[in-house]
């Protein structure tokens, strides 16, 4: 399965970006997909993860109620919505496949894309 991220820029604090992450190659259906962040010097994070068929999602607490994960299967697609962006979030944002149920550690993933830069200023 290839991921390809996009949707990152540069926003200010308060404001929304929405990121994208389009697979091919693999059925996309049969993946639970997640989103991670990894900031300057910090470790790679678990942001947001959502269940095969889109009805389950989990969330780190650091976003919760202002993230949210969705996907369209039709398109072969994962969404982040993310609003109320704090200076925080600042990291580049990664798409992520795994073939078993939803998952939160990174090691547990199988596939990932190539990272997309969200930056946002005070």
């Amino acid at each position: 399965v290839q991921l390809q991220a996009s949707g990152g820029g540069l926003v200010q604090a308060g404001g929304s970006l929405r990121l994208s992450c389009a697979a091919s190659g693999g059925t996309f259906s049969s993946y639970s997909m997640g989103w991670f962040r990894q900031a300057t010097g910090k470790e790679r994070e678990f942001v947001a993860a959502i269940s095969r068929g889109g009805g389950s999602a989990r969330y780190a607490d650091s976003v919760k109620g202002r993230f949210t994960i969705s996907r369209d299967n039709a398109k072969n697609s994962v969404y982040l919505q993310m609003n109320s962006l704090k200076p925080e979030d600042t990291a580049v944002y990664y798409c992520a496949a795994n073939s078993l149920l939803l998952r939160i550690r990174a090691h547990e993933y199988d596939y990932w894309g190539q990272g997309t830069q969200v930056t946002v200023s005070s």
